[in-house]
């Protein structure tokens, strides 16, 4: 399963990783994904995988 955020489609960032000698080796920063149950509409709820940042920002809505 691909680490992307349903919400907002946000995926993994790449980049080099660079050493004190100055190597540069690639390297990639994942995203903080949280499975959570979410309220979708009409009484109805659904486990996605969400980021930190959609929750925080309330993109979605909790199911209690």
């Amino acid at each position: 399963m691909a680490r992307v955020c349903e919400c907002c489609g946000r995926g993994p960032a790449t980049g080099n990783a660079v050493s004190h000698s100055n190597r540069h080796t690639r390297r990639r920063w994942l995203i903080n994904l949280r499975s959570v149950k979410a309220d979708v509409g009409g009484g109805e709820s659904l486990r996605m995988r969400i980021c930190t940042r959609c929750l925080k920002a309330g993109r979605v809505k909790r199911a209690v």
